[in-house]
Formats: C-alpha cells, structure tokens, sequence
C-alpha cells in the first residue's frame, strides 16, 4: 500500500504523499458567460446560447444579435461547469455555441487533464453542499469554487485515474440506464391501466359508443366532459413574490410537489403571516381533498390535499375544488393522470418556448365521465390496489437506481482522492 498524507482538508482526507494538494483556482480557471436579458432570447435567431437546461436536453435558445454572439465561446470538448440550478461539470459535445451566465468555461493550467479535472469536480460538487446558497434554486458562487481545494496526481496517474473511471462508470452508467428504461416501462403501464379504467370502465361486456376523439370508444352511459363542469371551482396560486422575510407560513410552488404527487413541507418557502392572510382571502389556499396540479415548469404532475396543514400555493399550482355530487376527488385525480388529459396538456404545449398551461387550459381539459358514484367508487378500489402494486416495484427500481448513484459517487471520491489505487490490470 503506499504511503498517504493527510491533506488538512475534512471531506478530502489522506492522499498519495506524492500528490499536490492546492486552491482549485491554481490549477483550473473559471471564465463567465454572458448574462442575457429575457428580451434577447429568440427561438429562430441566428446564434445558438447555450443555458443550463440545454445540458439535460434538446432544446436551444438563440439570439439575432452579432454583438452579443462575438464573445463567451465554447468548443466541442470543453469542460463546463454550471453553477446555478443543476451544478455540476459538463463536457461539451457539439458545435461552437455562445455559453450563458450560468455556466463557467474552466481552463486548464499546468499539467492538469481534462478527464480527470472532470471526475474531480464531480467529486467536489457531491462534497460542496456546505458552500452553496440554497434559495429557490440552489447556487455556487466562483470564490466558493476558487478556493475550493484540488487534489492533483502526476499527469500519468491522471490520465491512468480517468480512463479506469471511463471504463467503470460507462458499466455502471448501462446499469443505471437499463434500470431507469425498466421504470419508464413501469411507468407507462401504470398510466394505461389507469387509462383504460378511467375511460373504458371496468365491465368488460358493457355497450360502447364513440367517443369522438383520440381515446376511441366509451362505455354507453358515460360522456366527455371539461374539468370545470365537475368543479365548483378551478383556480391558480399566488402570482406575487413571496415575502419571505418573516417566516412564518408554508409556500408551496411546483418544485415542493414530486412525480408521485407528494408534498415537501419541510423544504418550501416560508412566508409572512400579514402575505398568508392576504393569499388566504384571494384563494390560493387549498382546501382538503381539492386536487391539485402543475401548471408551470414540470407540467400534469397531480395530487390531492389529504393534510389540515394552514399553507398557500403559486401560481404554479392549480386548485380544483371537485364538486362534492359529481366526482370523488380520487376519480378526478386518476382521470387526470391518464394519457388522455396528459397527451392533451402535451398539445397545449406545442409551439410554446416556456412551458406552462394556462388555469383556463386546464378548466377545461376533458375528461371521460361517469356520473355513477358507484362506479367511480369501484374504479378506485381497483386503481389502489393495481397502483400500489406498480408502486411497490418502481419504489424498488428507484432503490436500486439509489444504490448505484451512491456507489458511483463513492467509486470517483475515492480515485480522484488516492484512496484507491488503479488496478495493474485495469
């Protein structure tokens, strides 16, 4: 085994004696992007912005302007850092595009490898939780990440590090990969069960009419619907900023509300009491057994209010206040989730750069009705106990996927720190 040094750095520990420990800014500089307005943003200019969104998936921004596309470049294979929202190192696949204000370029001094600074700040952004700012979204300032502390082996044991975490995390990434695809599976059986029971009923045998559209035919008795005839009400959330500056009630937003519908009480803003009233009074509190779902950012996300807990919503939230004779909060919760009002939210969506629906979008989103109470009844007797099933087994998958991350995590903390050695016959 060889020989190891204390670093003097808490999270990082022993290291290889023969390593150098130093500030990050040493060995890697951080350049800026360029800060955007709202109003320079195009979706059919000329020049390509790259933001932090656009690190996760498809879709681009651009800009017209040629003074604001002839600075903050990067290239294929540069190494990105973004700082705000999701942080995290990047390595750029793609052609020559402008970088934006949320992302740092680093720059390489000395010796240092690209692959390997990479695995590194992976690791020092697992272990940077203590240096950022967690607001409404969580950030990591340059001095933060400047004084940051690099550990920094000889060039070949660099480049030995990095393509050993090559070769590992790629077997760890298929894994992970053909554990999420077996949830994404899971996921859409569990909406076309509910599908089919939330518009094709659970007789087998009864008569069947046309519906008039996408969903193909319905039972004889039921009909199509729009959300607000089944709703006493339908409204949004507060459109003003929470005033925070006392905290004293809950706030909840889109980002407290997660894919399986539950609330995160414990992480939300915290508004004033005098803001609480005033929201209160103009509608943005909940009521127990409304049904609520998300209108802005990640959209169709649905749950019902199930809690005597005093908390108000944004604008991100819309509240249905089912009517008591013509639909169980469960039922409409369920209509909701199915492909026929998540496929029309989806079309709401076409074309549009900011992803939201409108409150009167989804007042009148349709919906396959029953007025038999009964029937309603039966059907969630059946979804409970076909979704708990699906759940047991997506909760599992997500153990599995934790386990992995965890693992993954653990596997870089230790190369990137020398508390493992490359294997001579890896």
């Amino acid at each position: 085994m060889r020989e190891m040094n204390d670093s003097g750095i808490e999270w990082i520990g022993a290291i290889p004696i023969h390593w150098k420990c130093c500030r990050q800014k040493y060995e890697i500089q951080l350049l800026n992007g360029r800060a955007y307005k709202d109003t320079e943003f195009e979706e059919d200019g000329t020049y390509k912005i790259l933001r932090v969104g656009n690190l996760y998936s498809n879709s681009t921004w651009y800009t017209s302007s040629l003074e604001l596309a002839q600075t903050k470049y990067c290239f294929n294979g540069d190494l990105l850092y973004s700082w705000s929202m999701s942080y995290g190192p990047h390595i750029w696949h793609g052609d020559k595009v402008i970088y934006h204000y949320h992302i740092w370029k680093a720059e390489l001094k000395n010796d240092m490898v690209m692959k390997y600074a990479y695995y590194y700040l992976l690791a020092l952004t697992n272990n940077i939780k203590a240096e950022t700012h967690e607001t409404t979204m969580g950030f990591v300032t340059m001095g933060n990440m400047n004084n940051s502390y690099i550990v920094v082996p000889p060039c070949k044991e660099q480049i030995l590090i990095a393509t050993y975490l090559d070769k590992t995390c790629s077997k760890l990434d298929s894994i992970y990969d053909d554990i999420q695809h077996q949830i994404e599976l899971l996921q859409e059986y569990k909406q076309s069960v509910i599908t089919e029971a939330v518009t094709k009923g659970l007789d087998k045998n009864v008569a069947m009419k046309d519906s008039n559209e996408f969903i193909g035919k319905i039972p004889q008795s039921w009909s199509i619907c729009k959300v607000k005839h089944v709703s006493d009400f339908v409204t949004d959330g507060a459109h003003i900023s929470p005033d925070t500056s006392e905290e004293e009630y809950l706030f909840l937003s889109v980002t407290d509300m997660d894919d399986y519908g539950n609330l995160n009480f414990d992480n939300c803003l915290r508004i004033t009491t005098a803001q609480y009233n005033y929201l209160v009074r103009t509608g943005c509190k909940p009521q127990k057994n409304d049904v609520i779902i998300s209108k802005d950012g990640t959209i169709g996300k649905t749950t019902i209010i199930e809690t005597d807990k005093d908390f108000v919503v944004a604008s991100s939230l819309v509240i249905i206040h089912p009517s008591k004779n013509k639909i169980i909060a469960k039922y409409l919760r369920y209509s909701l989730m199915s492909k026929f009002v998540q496929e029309q939210l989806q079309m709401l969506l076409a074309g549009s750069a900011l992803k939201r629906v409108s409150v009167g979008k989804n007042a009148n989103l349709k919906i396959v009705y029953t007025s038999n109470i009964n029937e309603q009844e039966d059907i969630i007797d059946y979804l409970d106990k076909k979704c708990a099933e699906i759940d047991a087994i997506l909760a599992d998958k997500q153990k599995q996927l934790d386990t992995l991350t965890e693992y993954k995590k653990s596997l870089i903390y230790e190369y990137v720190t020398g508390k493992k050695e490359v294997p001579a016959d890896a």
